[in-house]
């Protein structure tokens, strides 16, 4: 194992992300022989994808919380409440579909500022402004729509079909091209700048930042506010391939973002995380929800299954903690 991981290009890659690349070949082909023409190889990659697509920009997002050593169970209804609330003013109020997408934008990235402020100057627990953002998110959708369900615009649509090019244009995935750029520059931000490198080390040693001389709290803040931004712009490319969207849903995604993100390699106690990792931990996620749908297992098993794969996730993390401590 030593001579592996001392490989050059293993320790250029990462021994945990070729893993994680391994187990989501493997998973496809298992899939594919076990179903056969219930999970065709084209529909079935397009499928993932519109799927990695959301759920990416919400893994990419929570990174950024968890590596301070924080927690963000709002992301799911928070994308639902961006998309709904800039949807009925698309169809209600008849906003410009630019505006309509610059305030799911702008959504997202008010409640990022309000559970950061709260969690950063006001000292309350991350867990708790979590769980209350996501009520509050989906107490605003439903009163804000009259609890309505929301529709985008079609590819049809003479006006307003140029939206759904953010996710395909003939067949190719400008979505996937989009997310991985987003990924770049998450890392860039994450790896090679000032703010990056100081959201690392809140989640490594949070005291010592601050007897340094860092402002923790603006740092803090600032994570959540990515994270904010970046669920505004993952409501975006849910209703672009899903379409309609309802009051009163997203908890599911939550585990799902962060089953990708520790998956990925991201530490639940802060200060260690993988933006590469991520994204091919939201494969597999993505990935797999497509099995469990193709195997005509409900959404009850769905839940099942994301849950243990949380645990067992976050078992591994504690592990390898313990085993270099």
């Amino acid at each position: 194992m030593e001579k592996i991981k001392q490989n050059p290009i293993v320790k250029k890659l990462g021994l945990n992300r070729i893993i994680l690349v391994v187990i989501l070949i493997l998973m496809f082909i298992v899939f594919r022989v076990a179903l056969g023409s219930k999970f065709p190889v084209a529909e079935s990659i397009t499928s993932t994808l519109n799927y990695v697509y959301f759920l990416g920009f919400l893994s990419l997002g929570v990174t950024f919380v968890i590596a301070t050593g924080g927690i963000d169970f709002s992301i799911g209804p928070v994308m639902f409440c961006c998309a709904l609330m800039s949807g009925y003013c698309l169809n209600s109020y008849h906003v410009p579909l630019a505006l309509a997408m610059i305030i799911s934008i702008l959504i997202g990235t008010l409640f990022g500022t309000f559970n950061g402020w709260l969690v950063s100057y006001m000292s309350v627990p991350a867990f708790i402004v979590s769980m209350a953002s996501m009520n509050i998110a989906k107490g605003m959708a439903s009163v804000f729509t009259k609890t309505q369900s929301v529709s985008w615009p079609l590819a049809s649509d003479p006006v307003n079909g140029w939206f759904r090019s953010i996710v395909s244009v003939n067949g190719f995935p400008v979505g996937l091209v989009i997310f991985l750029v987003a990924a770049v520059i998450c890392g860039i931000i994450l790896y090679n700048t000032k703010p990056g490198r100081y959201i690392l080390c809140l989640g490594s040693n949070r005291e010592a930042v601050r007897l340094s001389g860092v402002n923790t709290k603006k740092w803090e803040m600032l994570a959540y506010i990515i994270c904010g931004t970046l669920v505004g712009i993952a409501s975006l490319f849910f209703v672009a391939a899903y379409t309609t969207v309802q009051p009163g849903y997203g908890d599911q995604y939550n585990n799902e973002a962060i089953a990708g993100c520790v998956m990925g390699g991201t530490s639940m106690v802060g200060g260690l995380a993988s933006i590469g990792g991520t994204v091919i931990g939201v494969a597999i996620i993505s990935l797999l929800q497509q099995g469990i749908m193709a195997f005509g297992l409900g959404k009850g098993q769905q839940m099942i299954i994301t849950g243990i794969i949380v645990i067992v996730a976050v078992y591994a993390d504690v592990s390898a903690r313990r085993r270099k401590n």
